[in-house]
């Protein structure tokens, strides 16, 4: 394999036809390299959130001489982001087993002041973020992103980036009306 190094400086200035380059080359390898994860997580949405992981950290990435450093730290960053992933699914799905009492099912409405709260959040997105995530709560889950995205006559990756941005302001927002996001 060539060493992707050359294309760094570029990259670091913030060149993203050399990111796409870098990209092209890069993939592949990446992909394969969560195969392992594929039945815990969504390996695509991993590898997304891990490619722009990448450019933002690019600017900082120096070379050390050994080949593909920015290859090897995306190599390190894609294995994490699929770790934390598998770990989070892994804790949802044990919480909900342990927690799960056939007898003490109940459906009880959310608290409404903490709906408005998100209400008023979600209408306060952007339109293009709104829209999205709108499109994806939806969904429920019972669509990939890449069918959402393609509904949205979107790019996959404008389409996640999108969702990042809204769920990011939106955890923003509920925080400033003084709504705690940290697990308990």
């Amino acid at each position: 394999m060539t060493d992707l190094d050359e294309l760094l400086p570029a990259i670091a200035a913030g060149d993203a036809e050399a990111f796409g380059r870098w990209m092209v080359a890069a993939e592949p390898g990446l992909r394969r390299s969560l195969r392992g994860f594929a039945t815990q997580v969504d390996t695509e949405a991993v590898l997304q959130e891990g490619l722009l992981r990448v450019w933002q950290v690019a600017p900082r990435v120096a070379v050390d001489g050994k080949g593909n450093s920015l290859l090897r730290l995306a190599h390190t960053i894609v294995r994490n982001a699929a770790l934390d992933e598998a770990r989070r699914a892994s804790t949802l799905r044990e919480s909900a087993r342990d927690d799960l009492d056939p007898e003490a099912l109940s459906v009880s409405d959310p608290d409404p002041f903490l709906r408005e709260l998100i209400a008023a959040c979600f209408d306060a997105l952007p339109p293009t973020p709104r829209q999205l995530l709108a499109l994806r709560l939806q969904a429920a889950g019972g669509v990939h992103d890449k069918v959402l995205a393609r509904r949205a006559k979107k790019k996959l990756n404008t389409f996640l980036q999108a969702i990042t941005r809204a769920k990011k302001l939106l955890g923003e927002c509920l925080e400033r009306k003084g709504v705690s996001l940290e697990a308990t």
